[in-house]
């Protein structure tokens, strides 16, 4: 069956899936592959399509994680360089947008506000503001959110006394226009993947780049391009040759996270060893030996080694320390070291949101996630037709983009195979699940909104696992129809008064 030609007027959908970035552009695709028969709309707050990748535009914003496994696994990645730039990432989505016919799905400049589940027509009542303030209202029988993971409206803030400075402080997620920094001195607060992403690029026309960090983060070099990919691209169709390179990398990842689970030590010497390559064998490690084990916390990824480059040029520095006062021309430390500042970025993390803060109710009985569990990484217990992009913490994000939105895709198949309207993973209310520390990560913005987020138990699969290789089987593999999704019709629901959507209230 071909695909249901949906109006730009229209107001209901099967799908509405809410954001126009990896995940949302993710699930379109799919659907438009293996569920063509449902009708969908994208809704993006923003005015283009891109999420993360239209929203930061600071100096060299790149990806932090392989295109092989960034990208879809239905869309080769053909640039050169496996480690991409921002404009890239966004040209290769919106390449996907325009060959799979997705552009007229999108609706940009509509923000969700609320969605309330209403059992007796089994729609999602959606509201959406519009910038002039203007409210909308939208149905689905399925809401999808790709809203991503962190807050777009603001920056973790660490409430920093900015005191006596005088220049000029900014965040990485509120980047401005044409910011002149040439002949500057610059500090970045921060050790994540931000502060090493915008360090060696501004070191390039800055005076000098100063990285300071309370506690050292650990880091690996790897080339920017993957000569194996790019190799294979020449000898074998492109296909063929993305799907090798993906797996390959995917293996490699998987490899080197449950080797530094396993050997910590020997993972840090290695790390260590890659470092002592560009910067030679005498230089102090100190500022790249965090005191907790590799994987503890994300990896930061340095490519063709240029944060060290920089240091090496003597372009930027990296200092460990507390930050006493802001002062007038720079930043003092408990040490009473003072770096020099014209320009002070804070690159000190994001602040989670789950859901995209977006309102979430049953028949007007508001919910809250944290009190439900995760449903294979997907759905929540006892909430019908809602699924959910979180990606992996130890992998890219889009390859929990894919199995979600192909999961969903089987889903909605079967339930129109069986005439169902409502799918809801059912979870007794004396259920004996034991709780699981849902990210096993001590990053800060991690532990900062555990209280926000969904429970996870030891057993799948109630829980948010952190393996790929073994989710991608079971989520492929398993049948729909687990003995837990309960499936049923809107008419019956009503005449049995089921104990599924009773207890999503």
């Amino acid at each position: 069956m071909g695909e249901r030609p949906t109006s730009s007027r229209a107001t209901d959908f099967d799908v509405l899936i809410v954001g126009a970035g990896l995940s949302g552009i993710g699930m379109a695709a799919h659907m438009k592959e293996k569920t063509p028969e449902h009708s969908f709309a994208i809704v993006e707050r923003r005015e283009d399509l891109g999420g993360t990748w239209d929203l930061f535009r600071y100096p060299g914003v790149r990806s932090d994680s392989d295109m092989h496994t960034l990208g879809f696994e239905f869309e080769p990645w053909t640039h050169e360089k496996t480690i991409a730039d921002g404009p890239a990432i966004l040209d290769y989505l919106h390449r996907i947008v325009d060959e799979r016919d997705i552009r007229r799905h999108i609706r940009f400049n509509h923000k969700v506000i609320y969605a309330d589940f209403r059992e007796a027509d089994a729609r999602w009542h959606v509201t959406l503001e519009m910038p002039d303030g203007e409210r909308k209202m939208l149905t689905a029988n399925w809401l999808y959110l790709g809203s991503g993971y962190y807050d777009y409206d603001q920056a973790y803030d660490p409430g920093f006394e900015l005191g006596d400075f005088d220049g000029q402080v900014l965040h990485p997620q509120f980047w401005p226009k044409n910011l002149d920094y040439d002949g500057k001195q610059v500090v970045v607060i921060g050790s994540g993947a931000t502060a090493v992403t915008i360090v060696p690029s501004m070191a390039y026309t800055a005076a000098k780049v100063t990285m300071l960090q309370r506690t050292p983060t650990w880091m690996f070099s790897r080339p920017a391009k993957d000569r194996v990919a790019n190799f294979l691209r020449k000898v074998l169709p492109e296909k063929v040759a993305y799907a090798i390179t993906r797996w390959k990398n995917i293996k490699l990842q998987d490899f080197s996270f449950k080797m530094a689970r396993r050997k910590p030590k020997k993972m840090a010497a290695l790390l260590h060893k890659r470092i002592r390559k560009t910067m030679g064998e005498d230089y102090d490690l100190a500022a790249f030996s965090p005191p907790y084990d590799p994987w503890d916390q994300r990896l930061c990824l340095i490519p063709d080694d240029d944060l060290f480059s920089a240091i090496k040029r003597g372009k930027a520095e990296i200092v460990t320390g507390h930050i006493k006062a802001f002062e007038k021309g720079g930043v003092r430390l408990t040490d009473d070291r003072f770096l020099p500042a014209d320009i002070v970025v804070t690159a000190t993390g994001l602040k989670l949101a789950v859901a995209g803060k977006i309102g979430l109710s049953i028949g007007g009985t508001a919910i809250d996630l944290a009190d439900r569990f995760y449903y294979k990484g997907c759905m929540f217990s006892n909430l019908p037709n809602l699924a959910v992009v979180f990606g992996y913490l130890n992998a890219s994000w889009t390859l929990r983009a894919d199995i979600n939105a192909d999961f969903i895709c089987r889903v909605l198949s079967e339930m129109a195979e069986k005439g169902a309207d409502i799918a809801v993973p059912y979870l007794p209310e004396n259920h004996t699940l034991e709780e699981d520390n849902i990210f096993d990560f001590s990053s800060g913005y991690i532990q900062r909104s555990r209280h926000l987020m969904p429970k996870n138990a030891v057993e799948y699969p109630w829980r948010l696992n952190q393996e790929y290789v073994v989710d991608r089987k079971r989520m492929k593999t398993e049948p729909v129809d687990d003995g837990i999704l309960v499936m049923q019709s809107k008419a019956n629901t009503a005449a049995q008064n089921d104990k599924p959507l009773q207890a999503a209230r």
